[in-house]
């Protein structure tokens, strides 16, 4: 696809909508618009804090995107409606679900713009868990640019506004790279080896206290102070 995705009309109220009560609700920081390229088949490879991950997400990349959502949002009041109107892929955890990894390589590869977590799951800490493999093998095996993106402050929207303050909510997008296609041996080595470049790339946008397993490896490669 070599010209942006249209973005149905409930799509872009749905977006506008939430970028308004971001703005309202929360002080909204961006970074790194430029990164991104005016088309797909792009992969967004994002951290996982908190349910509005995804509509912050939504409400600042300026690309039709589709992401996964765990398959309890598919019945939850309010989030389902939300998540399918924004055409989620709904993934079942606890197991591969082929079904689901289908969807995502198909939209892909009619060149969509597809937002996917290799956490897998929210993080209860505060800071990134392992990635698991499931965003490398779907750039591998469809070629599709990946793209790092980090939220976070949208965790304490909450409990700021309990106390009549705003958030500061933060959205850093890094700059694009290409996975190789792991040969036919020691494939899993390879696969979890992308991983980690992977997670790498996402913890190197995030201050040091959201990077979580990662944070000695990013610290291992920043120069002593002088």
């Amino acid at each position: 696809m070599d010209t942006p995705e249209p973005m149905p009309f409930r799509y872009r109220l749905i977006r506008g909508i939430i970028g308004f009560l971001l703005r309202l609700l929360g002080r909204l920081h961006v970074e790194g618009l430029e990164n991104l390229p005016s088309h797909g088949p792009l992969i967004l490879v994002t951290n996982h804090l908190h349910f509005l991950d995804p509509p912050v997400a939504l409400a600042i990349i300026p690309l039709r995107s589709y992401v996964l959502a765990a398959e309890k949002w598919e019945t939850r009041p309010i989030m389902s409606w939300l998540f399918k109107a924004m055409d989620a892929v709904f993934v079942h955890r606890g197991a591969a679900d082929i079904g689901a990894l289908r969807k995502v390589e198909a939209l892909l590869k009619r060149g969509a713009v597809v937002g996917i977590a290799p956490e897998g799951t929210r993080s209860k800490t505060g800071g990134l868990q392992q990635g698991k493999g499931g965003a490398a093998l779907v750039a591998s095996r469809t070629g599709a640019t990946l793209i790092p993106v980090v939220v976070y402050g949208q965790e304490k929207v909450f409990q700021e506004l309990r106390r009549l303050r705003r958030a500061d909510v933060h959205v850093v997008i890094g700059e694009p790279f290409k996975l190789e296609p792991p040969a036919a041996t020691h494939r899993s080595r390879q696969l979890d080896e992308m991983t980690q470049d992977i997670m790498l790339r996402i913890a190197r946008l995030l201050p040091p206290e959201y990077r979580g397993v990662y944070r000695s490896a990013v610290a291992d490669e920043e120069p002593p102070a002088a």
